[in-house]
């Protein structure tokens, strides 16, 4: 079953769990039911996310009750993929320059859409701090990337006083950021690091440029 995105309203992805229960009961020999995913997570401090606990406890009961009555077992599944993992992510980029505007600062990044592309494609917000900055006053400003696209990561975001060399974190990345990546425009790919229980480790390396050349003939 996909029921779409970001559920907000688990009410409706109930009604349409009993949509699936009917139809499921026109089959005498299903093995599973997968009622797919779309579970909210926040992506900034005011946001909403979808009530699992709720949701799981009323879903329960409702498979429970439908294969209370059958021979065959039936096994429940269900892909909360990005519910798991998208808090578990950060993406961390260094601000390239500073350029201040009349009416708009500009942060441009070392990164963009190849790397990060949720916030071009769909619109997506996600939370950004500046993790190196010591300057507690707060400025506003659009980040934008490196490449030659409509390559803004956000508008008019309220950053620490930020500087050339600084860090800025991306907060919930960790479903659909390296997923989603690219070379696009020959840009490489950028390393990737786990930290578990206050140690590092390298698990994907940073892309060389014969990286993208190695499988041309």
């Amino acid at each position: 079953m996909h029921t779409g995105s970001d559920i907000e309203n688990i009410n409706l992805y109930l009604k349409a769990c009993e949509v699936l229960f009917n139809i499921a009961e026109s089959f005498k020999n299903i093995k599973f039911l997968d009622f797919g995913s779309g579970f909210k997570v926040k992506y900034s401090e005011n946001d909403f996310e979808t009530d699992i606990t709720e949701l799981g406890k009323n879903l329960s009961s409702k498979f429970n009750k439908f294969i209370s009555d059958k021979n065959n077992k039936i096994n429940f599944h269900i892909e909360p993929g990005k519910f798991l993992v998208s808090e578990a992510g950060v993406f961390l980029t260094k601000v390239n320059y500073v350029n201040p505007r009349k009416n708009k600062n500009f942060l441009h990044v070392n990164s963009g859409l190849n790397h990060f592309i949720r916030p071009m494609f769909y619109g997506s917000q996600h939370s950004i701090v500046n993790i190196t900055s010591k300057i507690k006053d707060k400025e506003n400003y659009s980040v934008v990337g490196y490449v030659c696209e409509t390559d803004t990561f956000a508008e008019n975001v309220s950053l620490n006083k930020t500087s050339e060399g600084d860090i800025l974190c991306f907060k919930n990345a960790g479903a659909y950021c390296f997923s989603m990546s690219s070379n696009y425009n020959s840009r490489l790919k950028p390393a990737e690091v786990l930290i578990s229980k206050g140690k590092i480790k390298l698990i994907r390396k940073r892309e060389r440029f014969e990286d993208l050349l190695k499988n041309q003939l």
